[in-house]
């Protein structure tokens, strides 16, 4: 899989009907992740969105997630770049640009959902995530 680039929206408490809607309006394959699914049991905010990816045949991707408790949510503040794929040497390559003389959020390592991620802020206010997919097996 080649790297993309994408914006990256949160919500808090309304991704899925979100990413619904979009699916609606552009088309395309939905992929939804729960909190619940990677670890976050039966409680409260166990059926929120940790990930969702839609994606359609006209080339859009768009990802979204609700907002992970104890995490600030600010409107306005809430849309990142994500930059994913399958090229770790690439990948780690932009992760390192884009976190100097920036501020590392989340380093970037290995996650419960198996791939290596990191999120930064970079010198100019931007949040980015980096997902350096891993086979799964």
């Amino acid at each position: 899989m080649p790297s993309i680039l994408n914006p990256y929206i949160n919500y808090t408490g309304d991704a899925r009907p979100a990413l619904e809607f979009y699916r609606d309006v552009f088309g395309g394959e939905l992929k939804l992740n729960t909190y619940g699914e990677f670890g976050g049991g039966d409680g409260p905010g166990a059926d929120r969105i940790m990930h969702g990816m839609l994606t359609t045949s006209a080339g859009f991707t768009l990802m979204a997630a609700d907002t992970p408790p104890g995490m600030p949510y600010t409107p306005g503040n809430n849309i990142s770049v994500s930059v994913s794929g399958d090229d770790e040497a690439e990948l780690r390559g932009y992760w390192e640009q884009l976190s100097a003389d920036g501020t590392v959020l989340v380093p970037l390592e290995r996650q419960m959902w198996g791939d290596v991620f990191g999120m930064c802020t970079d010198r100019f206010g931007i949040t980015w995530l980096v997902n350096i997919n891993q086979p799964q097996g």
